[in-house]
C-alpha cells in the first residue's frame, strides 16, 4: 500500500519518521532517489523534498573532516569561492609564526610533489616563506628550478635567492638557473646597470620557461612586506599614493589586483610584469588575517591561482568574499 503524500508543512511524527527513513536509505545505504521512491511508494519529487527537509531540520549533518593537518572543508570552499587550481588550508591553531611557516612550507612541498611532472620548470623568488618551504622539500620530479628575483638581507633569513634555488634543484635533480643580485637598490640607475649585467639578464630571461611558481604575497604595511620595511617613509607614502596595496615577487599591485609601476619599481631586481602574468600556475603561501585584503586583490587580479594558507587567513578571505560557512 502506498504512503499518502502529505505537505511538508505538517511536519508531524509520521512525516519526521518518513524523512529519517529516506535519509537513511539515501545517505547511509546509498540508494538513489528513484529506488527509494519505488521502495516506499512515493514520488521521487517527494523523496527530494524529504531529503531537503531532513537537512534543514538538522536530521542530516554533512561534515567534511580534516586529513592530518589539512582542513579539507576550508580548502574545498576556498578553491570553489575563488576558482583556484589548488587550495590547501593548514590548521595552525596555537602555533607560533615560525612553526606555522614550517607547516605551510611542508604543505606546499607536498603539493608540489603531487602536481609537478617531468618537463615542468619551477620558479622561486627570494622570500622568507619560500626559504622555509625549500627546507621542507623532500621528493620532487626531475624539474629545472629558476631564480625569479634578487635577494635581501633580513634578520632570521640566512639564505640568498641563489641558496633557495640550489636547495630546490638538489631535491629535483634538475638544472638550476641562478644569478647574484640584490632585490632592492638605492636608485633606478644602479638597478638598471645590474639588470644589464650578462648573468643577471640571462637569469631573468629564464622566467619565460617557468610553468609553476611559488610566491610569498606581501601587504603594503609594516611587518607585512620585507620591501615595505626596508624603504623610507617617503618611499612608502609614494607607493600608497600610487595605489599599491601589496607586492608579489617584487612586483606591485593595486586593490583590483592589477600590476602597476610604482615609484620603487625601477629599483627592484625581479622578473617583468609580463613574465609574471605568463606563468601558468602561481602558488601563494600566506598566513594571518592582516594580509587578507592584499591577497584577495591578488586573487581577483589572477596574480595568484593557487593558495597554501592557514585557517585564520582562509577564514578572512572567505569572510571578505562573503562566502557562507
Amino acid at each position: 500500500m502506498g504512503v499518502r503524500e502529505t505537505g511538508m508543512e505538517r511536519r508531524g511524527p509520521a512525516e519526521l519518521v518518513m524523512a529519517a527513513a529516506v535519509a537513511r536509505r539515501h545517505y547511509l545505504a546509498g540508494r538513489s532517489k528513484i529506488e527509494i521512491a519505488e521502495e516506499l511508494g512515493i514520488s521521487r519529487f517527494k523523496v527530494a523534498r524529504l531529503l531537503d527537509f531532513a537537512r534543514e531540520r538538522g536530521m542530516v549533518r554533512i561534515e567534511i573532516v580534516a586529513e592530518g593537518d589539512i582542513d579539507l572543508d576550508r580548502s574545498a570552499r576556498l578553491q570553489e569561492t575563488f576558482g583556484l587550481r589548488h587550495a590547501i588550508v593548514v590548521d595552525g591553531t596555537g602555533l607560533d609564526f615560525h612553526t606555522l611557516s614550517e607547516h605551510l612550507g611542508e604543505a606546499t612541498s607536498r603539493l608540489l610533489s603531487e602536481i609537478l611532472v617531468e618537463g615542468d620548470v619551477l620558479g622561486l623568488p627570494w622570500a622568507r616563506s619560500i626559504d622555509l618551504m625549500t627546507q621542507s622539500l623532500r621528493h620532487l620530479p626531475p624539474v629545472d628550478v629558476v631564480q625569479l628575483s634578487g635577494a635581501m638581507e633580513v634578520p632570521g633569513v640566512n639564505s640568498s635567492a641563489v641558496d633557495i634555488v640550489r636547495r630546490a634543484a638538489q631535491v629535483t635533480g634538475g638544472a638550476s638557473s641562478i644569478f647574484h643580485a640584490p632585490l632592492l637598490l638605492d636608485s633606478d640607475v644602479a638597478a638598471s646597470t645590474i639588470r644589464r649585467d650578462g648573468p643577471v639578464a640571462r637569469g631573468l630571461a629564464q622566467a619565460a620557461r617557468v610553468t609553476t611558481a611559488v610566491m610569498g604575497v606581501g601587504a603594503w604595511a609594516p611587518g607585512l612586506s620585507t620591501i615595505y620595511d626596508a624603504v623610507s617613509p617617503a618611499d612608502r607614502e609614494e607607493c600608497l599614493a600610487a595605489g599599491v596595496v601589496g607586492e608579489i615577487g617584487g612586483r606591485f599591485f593595486n586593490a583590483r589586483g592589477e600590476l602597476i609601476e610604482a615609484p620603487l619599481s625601477g629599483r627592484i631586481i625581479t622578473i617583468g610584469a609580463d613574465e609574471l602574468r605568463a606563468i601558468p600556475e602561481v602558488i601563494g603561501i600566506v598566513s594571518g588575517r592582516p594580509k587578507a585584503a592584499a591577497v584577495g586583490a591578488a586573487l581577483r587580479g589572477g596574480l595568484v591561482n593557487a593558495l597554501v594558507a592557514d585557517v585564520v587567513h582562509a577564514d578572512a578571505l572567505l569572510d571578505e568574499a562573503g562566502a557562507t560557512r
